[in-house]
């Protein structure tokens, strides 16, 4: 099984540069509208804090996290704009808290969870390893749109390439989410990562591929940026459909970011 505790640490170091960006901020900047509409920059971390406290009870307390599971299913569209909605109205300094004690405790959660261990989540079960990733990406996914509020621009890290697996793994979960029939072979992915790096996976002989900035595929499987604003290049039409839908996260499809411009 794999070894949580790489990807733990840059889970920690994620959330500890998102921190930096929000800690010293002033109350009228918490409540500065972001990319997501609706969602305040409060709003946002309110949603980490929600979700790491879930993720803390799947690892921790199965029947509490059953219970939350059947608050979910009681209101599929509103669960998660209620969760974020509930914090974002405590004071900031609660909020900010809150936050960082329920990321610590999923990180003294999953550190000492047994080996080979899986945990419920709203989707299929989680391994340690896996429900890291998945915090991670949505740290990260969530910080940007707090960084586009602030008019902050983060320096993309190599933090991006459990993202990057993350985003290939989940291939068959976007089409399968859109109604369509899953691709029966795997896709070559060649990504440059932000210290010039090549990831790849796939085949090397594969009919279909996505190659491009490992930034850019981020921020398209995350849904924080429309396809047209990427240098993504894909070749065969199911890779090219594959970009038009992908999503890592899960829950039904999202409906992504309007264009902005062509990319260069």
């Amino acid at each position: 099984m794999a070894d949580p505790t790489p990807v733990l640490d840059d889970l920690r170091a994620e959330s500890d540069e998102l921190d930096r960006l929000v800690a010293e901020l002033g109350p009228e900047q918490w409540t500065l509208p972001t990319p997501a509409a609706g969602w305040t920059v409060a709003h946002q971390i309110a949603h980490l804090a929600w979700t790491d406290h879930s993720s803390v009870l799947a690892v921790t307390d199965r029947d509490a996290f059953a219970r939350e599971v059947e608050k979910a299913l009681a209101a599929p569209g509103d669960f998660v704009d209620n969760g974020a909605e509930e914090g974002a109205g405590k004071p900031p300094a609660r909020l900010l808290a809150d936050w960082r004690a329920g990321r610590e405790a999923l990180q003294d959660a999953l550190r000492v969870a047994p080996e080979g261990a899986r945990f419920p989540w709203y989707g299929p079960p989680m391994s340690a390893a896996s429900m890291a990733t998945a915090r991670l990406m949505e740290t990260w996914a969530h910080g940007l749109d707090v960084a586009d509020a602030l008019g902050a621009v983060p320096a993309p890290t190599d933090r991006l390439r459990h993202i990057v697996r993350l985003g290939v793994r989940t291939r068959d979960f976007a089409f399968g989410v859109h109604g369509l029939p899953t691709p029966f072979e795997e896709f070559r992915v060649e990504l440059t990562g932000p210290s010039g790096e090549l990831w790849t996976y796939g085949p090397e002989d594969a009919d279909d591929r996505v190659t491009g900035p490992a930034l850019d595929f981020c921020r398209l499987v995350t849904q924080r940026a429309h396809r047209a604003d990427l240098a993504l290049r894909a070749e065969g039409p199911d890779a090219d459909r594959w970009l038009d839908i992908a999503q890592v996260f899960a829950g039904p499809p999202g409906k992504g970011r309007e264009p902005q411009g062509a990319a260069e």
